[in-house]
């Protein structure tokens, strides 16, 4: 007797594929970005690679979750408590996340603020740091020309998260595969935040170890961005590992 496989878990198997062929485009599509010549700076060849990497994982994690069947009993429109979204999602690393979010969007407006021109004259792209009474511009900085993409892509990739978690908190199912799938597209707009986050700190970094007189203001923000690096590794392998196995990791 030939043995048989139920459309639950064909449709498990495409969901797994899926979440793959998200992340493997996402490589693809950085490392092209990433390998491009031309006039285009290096940093921004990072950026706009590490933007389609993310966003790709994000497209990978919600087309899965659109192969999702509706269940075929009957089912009931009215409950004792109302589905909220905040229920599914992970407890713990849901707030880490949204943590992050604000950081990203905290160190792009001071960025925006901060940045001068470069040494080619071109704004947003560097700060202006004085020592021993010359002034000279260092980059790449998080300014405007480098936020640009980061906040498109961040606001795209939120407001699709946001409406395929109210759809899953919503939609006919059993409590476990809200559960999971809630888990999943968290992972992904956490992998988009903590990806974008890091080169953000990144390029802060490379700013403060290129220049000894950042003064009281740059050890400050070192002590900052340095401990907020290791968070953010640690969410960015969450969210990866969320991603790949079938089923979203326990948060216990």
């Amino acid at each position: 007797m030939l043995d048989t496989v139920s459309p639950e878990r064909l449709l498990a198997r495409a969901d797994l594929c899926a979440r793959w062929a998200g992340l493997t485009l996402g490589v693809v599509v950085a490392q092209r970005l990433g390998a491009m010549g031309g006039e285009t700076a290096l940093a921004m060849r990072f950026v706009t690679a590490i933007t389609a990497f993310g966003l790709s994982a994000v497209g990978g994690v919600l087309l899965g979750d659109s192969l999702t069947l509706a269940p075929q009993e009957a089912v009931r429109t009215a409950a004792l408590t109302p589905r909220r979204v905040r229920d599914h999602v992970p407890p713990r690393m849901a707030p880490l996340l949204l943590f992050q979010t604000a950081c990203l969007l905290a160190l792009l407006t001071v960025g925006t603020f901060a940045a001068s021109a470069d040494a080619a004259g071109r704004t947003g792209r560097a700060i202006t740091v004085t020592c021993r009474s010359v002034a000279r511009p260092l980059g790449p900085w998080p300014g405007i020309y480098y936020a640009t993409p980061l906040l498109a892509s961040l606001a795209v990739g939120t407001a699709a998260c946001v409406w395929a978690l109210r759809r899953i908190a919503h939609r006919p199912g059993d409590n476990q595969q809200r559960h999971d799938r809630s888990w999943a597209i968290t992972a992904a707009w956490g992998l988009l935040v903590s990806s974008q986050l890091l080169i953000v700190l990144g390029m802060i970094g490379r700013v403060l170890s290129r220049t000894t007189c950042a003064g009281m203001l740059g050890n400050v923000t070192a002590l900052v961005i340095y401990p907020l690096s290791l968070v953010t590794l640690f969410s960015l392998g969450w969210c990866l590992f969320t991603i790949v196995v079938p089923r979203a990791v326990g948060d216990e």
